[in-house]
């Protein structure tokens, strides 16, 4: 007996992962603001400094997403394309 999944459920799961995408874009923005008025100097870091720290830890949070995203996309290549390309000498 073989369980079949509803096709809502493959859909639920592409919603997903574009929310999850459109939060680190949303993130990074977020961050390149604050960047952009610190350095425009409109925002003194130590005046604001819960918005500061609440900046910087979503900065953490960012660099460790790109590290995974990093390793999971060296982990996907194939390993015969790699060859190929190197074969050729690109």
């Amino acid at each position: 007996m073989q369980l079949h999944m509803p096709h809502g459920y493959e859909r639920l799961n592409e919603r997903a992962r574009t929310l999850r995408e459109l939060f680190w874009v949303l993130a990074l923005g977020t961050l390149m603001v604050f960047a952009f008025f610190v350095v425009l100097g409109a925002i003194d870091p130590g005046a604001v400094i819960g918005l500061t720290v609440g900046v910087c830890v979503l900065a953490a949070l960012w660099v460790v997403h790109a590290w995974i995203q990093s390793r999971q996309a060296a982990e996907a290549r194939d390993e015969r394309l790699m060859h190929a390309r190197e074969r050729r000498g690109f």
